[in-house]
């Protein structure tokens, strides 16, 4: 898979000013899985977001106006055909590199087992319909050097 460039732009400048997402989070009033969504083209911002993020993390115009446009979402073209299996992909696609970014970012270079793992699934009673609620639950696991 192949990063947008402004995705890569955007990934450049918050390391150099040495800033985390949770930082980002509090500048925009924005969820941190937002914020990274909205790096790799899969969220869009309001004109004002856009005009925040890229103060603060030293980028022109162009920048703030390409965060505004809405995103294609997903990031690959093998669509599973089941609808719930579907939608569970389609998280995957719009949110799933910017939880890498977020795991790498609060853990270091390594991956969340599939094997010491747990996964949730509870209803929530919500006046506007129930709603799912999926919990994963996975050991850190560190990439090793040698």
């Amino acid at each position: 898979m192949s990063i947008p460039d402004i995705t890569q732009q955007l990934l450049t400048a918050k390391q150099s000013k040495g800033l985390s997402f949770t930082d980002l989070e509090q500048l925009l009033g924005r969820d941190e899985v937002w914020i990274a969504a909205l790096f790799y083209c899969q969220a869009s911002a309001s004109p004002e977001e856009a005009q925040k993020l890229v103060q603060a993390l030293g980028l022109g115009p162009d920048i703030a106006l390409a965060l505004t446009h809405y995103p294609v979402k997903g990031l690959g073209p093998i669509v599973p055909t089941d609808p719930l299996i579907y939608r569970f992909y389609e998280i995957m696609q719009v949110y799933g590199m910017p939880m890498k970014e977020i795991i790498h970012e609060k853990f270091g270079d390594g991956i969340m087992s599939a094997i010491d793992f747990t996964l949730d699934i509870e209803k929530e009673a919500d006046p506007k319909g129930d709603r799912v609620k999926v919990t994963m639950s996975g050991k850190f696991l560190p990439y090793k050097k040698w």
